[in-house]
């Protein structure tokens, strides 16, 4: 008995949640694609390559170290 009323309150506030989330109304979203210039550094295609290359080489560089032997 106890699982089905806990069961029951659980729905019950699932329920209540979902809804009062906002709704109805339209949103507006105004994007502008054609920025020449004013995008962020981050949001160029150049810099995730160069930083992914980097990133592999150091990569490489560091694993590579750790299997040098000491005679």
């Amino acid at each position: 008995m106890k699982k089905a009323f806990f069961s029951f309150i659980a729905v019950l506030f699932s329920t209540m949640m979902v809804l009062a989330q906002e709704g109805g109304g339209t949103k507006d979203v105004d994007i502008n694609v054609n920025t020449k210039g004013d995008a962020a550094w981050y949001a160029s295609p150049w810099v995730w390559i160069v930083g992914a290359a980097v990133f592999i080489l150091l990569l490489v560089a560091l694993t590579r170290g750790s299997g040098r032997r000491a005679d």
